[in-house]
């Protein structure tokens, strides 16, 4: 066996049915008086439930998180912190929110109490990104990693079956790339599997009854286990095409994801044989990027970046910017076979198995 260096992040992880009435006490726990609760819009209601639950302890609401985390929203939700005096943030929800939290901290060094709702896995990374000017720039700092995660699988029941897949596939795609990632090791590997299998299990088990909290439960456990991998393993092409088509296109996050994790998974297979051996065992398929496209496609995912918005013009800038900046990837960035890949994604088309 190789020499390898594991270096695990310091989270404190709450998981089960239920963990949420822990709240008060885990904020208590951080020191936080002052917490700044932060949501989408559209989760207002569930910000507002938060609020409740921390009683004195909450200072106040920001409601304004989006997609890609524009620098102006960070700029705003760090000026609402220094405005309430704020010592902690709790953000809640899918990966947007979470990494608005990580914006703000990034800048103030707030810890995060991160309540996540989606099966990102954002919260289990020192991994941030900021868009401005039709880009997005990633980093990654130890000051941005949640301190403590509750995962309460009851409060992913109402988020809708199309999302809940492309979410997973989402989660599902750290664990992939960390087979082939700088810094991977055999513990990273363990996780990634592990994290695979449960998501391969569990997706399949909320399409068909999405009221299942032992199905929610099992994917919010493979969304953590991908989340951690993401955040010790480098990540490669997968993870460079998605930011260059969400931060530059404004694509959904988890949805873009999904259409091109089969074909960056294609584009890879021949260089790294024993990753693509590693994930088709834990789908359960004979081929690991078919096996991916079918996980999607049959529980109802969009398949094809065309449904999203993505004019089929736009593939030549994106895989100009994609071939522009080199970096670690089992097989060398050729433009031409990049344009081929987005072409495929753009397509909707299944990988030949």
């Amino acid at each position: 066996m190789d020499p390898f260096v594991y270096l695990a992040g310091p989270a404190r992880v709450l998981f089960g049915v239920g963990m949420l009435d822990r709240l008060p006490d885990e904020a208590a726990r951080l020191g936080g008086t002052r917490a700044l609760i932060l949501s989408t819009p559209n989760q207002r209601a569930v910000a507002e439930d938060i609020a409740r639950r921390l009683g004195t302890r909450a200072a106040g609401i920001f409601d304004g998180a989006v997609m890609h985390v524009p620098v102006d929203t960070s700029r705003a939700a760090s000026e609402e912190a220094r405005r309430l005096g704020a010592d902690c943030l709790v953000p809640v929800g899918g990966g947007s929110t979470t990494g608005l939290a990580k914006a703000i901290a990034l800048d103030s060094g707030l810890p995060i109490l991160a309540i996540p709702t989606t099966y990102a896995g954002s919260e289990m990374t020192p991994i941030y990104g900021l868009t401005d000017a039709g880009g997005k720039r990633t980093g990654r700092d130890t000051k941005v990693l949640p301190k403590t995660v509750i995962y309460d699988p009851s409060l992913t029941i109402p988020l809708p079956v199309p999302l809940s897949v492309t979410s997973g596939i989402n989660a599902l795609a750290h664990a992939a790339e960390g087979f082939y990632g700088q810094d991977r090791n055999p513990i990273t590997d363990l996780l990634a599997e592990e994290g695979i299998r449960a998501l391969a299990t569990g997706l399949p088990q909320v399409k068909a009854a999405p009221q299942d909290l032992d199905a929610r439960a099992l994917c919010l456990y493979g969304a953590w286990l991908c989340g951690t991998v993401l955040g010790l393993v480098g990540m490669a092409l997968h993870h460079k095409l998605c930011h260059t088509l969400g931060g530059t296109f404004n694509l959904p996050h988890a949805e873009t994801h999904t259409c091109v994790l089969p074909h960056a998974l294609a584009y890879n297979a021949a260089s790294a044989p024993g990753a693509m051996r590693r994930i088709a065992r834990a789908l359960g398929a004979p081929n690991a990027a078919a096996g991916v496209y079918d996980l999607a496609a049959q529980n109802g995912a969009v398949v094809a970046l065309r449904d999203l918005g993505l004019a089929q013009r736009d593939l030549e800038r994106a895989a100009d910017l994609a071939a522009a900046s080199p970096y670690p990837n089992p097989r060398p960035l050729e433009r031409g076979a990049l344009r081929a890949l987005l072409d495929d994604a753009w397509h909707g088309r299944r990988p030949a198995a």
